[in-house]
């Protein structure tokens, strides 16, 4: 075949003409022009907020937007194109080096938000995330007024739960570590609160459990277990003592719910989308071991025993 002027100038048509009926003309004929049934105008201080995302290239890392195939990743909700009718510019973005935050409004408290901007590494020791302390008190509270206003009247919802919760747990931290003890535990349903770690205590089981400790809460709970991390300047209630616990009834179960679900009100997050479950037991025996003081790994009721695990009586 020679490549003649007429035969490059239809092959190039025949490659273009998909590309833009795909691209171009079935998003114009398909997508709504309507508001979804999540959107709402944002506020000024949103607005300001969105500035200052778009300014300083948040949308390099973060994606703003979750398709059919990324129900894997704990999506709760496909993006619709009324979501987005007023963004100009839009902020889907392609990449997801940080997370999703298509739906992130109302995840965290304020405060939660407060010490991640500040440094990222205080909530989440392994972020790479830079740091925008520089950006001032006042610009970290438009930009979190902006990430909490991601997913719209869905989010209002969670920050609203929020705010009811966060006056509820710095009520119980006010009253003093009994009762703030006390009402945490009241939350975990009863079964949980009789339920021991079902993995025995062993040297792979500790490491592994510090491991993941390092990764996910030395920033707020601090090395040594106090709640004097990094992070703890900037929360309040501030994260809990672990060594304020000992004999107070801490049970496997109790410490495995509270990780798995998190303390709503508090910076506290769940980790039952990061964390498979032998690692919350894990980690949950570290910091029974290491910080409360004692542990009822591998007590009654015992399950069936595991691949890896000891071998011991049945």
């Amino acid at each position: 075949m020679k490549m003649t002027p007429s035969l490059i100038i239809l092959g190039s048509i025949v490659v273009f003409a998909p590309v833009l009926l795909i691209a171009v003309i079935l998003p114009w004929v398909t997508i709504s022009d309507a508001p979804s049934e999540i959107h709402r105008p944002r506020t000024g201080i949103e607005q300001e907020g969105r500035r200052i995302y778009v300014n300083n290239g948040c949308t390099y890392c973060h994606t703003q937007f979750v398709r059919n195939i990324d129900w894997d990743l704990g999506a709760e909700r496909v993006a619709q194109s009324g979501d987005y009718i007023h963004d100009r510019p839009h902020l889907v973005g392609t990449a997801r080096t940080g997370p999703d935050l298509s739906q992130q409004g109302g995840e965290h408290p304020d405060d939660w938000h407060l010490a991640h901007f500040i440094n990222p590494r205080h909530t989440r020791p392994e972020s790479l995330m830079p740091t925008w302390e520089f950006l001032g008190m006042e610009r970290i509270g438009a930009l979190t007024a902006y990430v909490q206003s991601l997913g719209f009247k869905s989010a209002d919802y969670r920050v609203q739960r929020q705010n009811e919760w966060k006056r509820k747990a710095v009520e119980a931290f006010e009253a003093g570590p009994e009762e703030n003890v006390r009402w945490m535990h009241s939350m975990v349903p009863e079964p949980c609160t009789r339920l021991p770690n079902p993995y025995p205590t062993t040297e792979a089981d500790l490491k592994r459990g510090h491991r993941i400790y390092q990764g996910f809460c030395i920033g707020c709970h601090g090395p040594i277990g106090d709640g004097m991390g990094p992070a703890q300047p900037h929360l309040y209630p501030p994260p809990l003592n672990f060594t304020i616990l000992k004999d107070r009834g801490i049970t496997g179960g109790i410490l495995y719910y509270q990780i798995m679900n998190g303390i709503t009100g508090t910076a506290m997050p769940y980790f039952k989308r990061e964390l498979e479950s032998e690692k919350i037991w894990a980690v949950g025996n570290y910091v029974a071991v290491n910080f409360i003081g004692q542990s009822d790994a591998g007590g009654e009721p015992r399950g069936i025993a595991a691949s890896y695990e000891p071998p011991r009586q049945e």
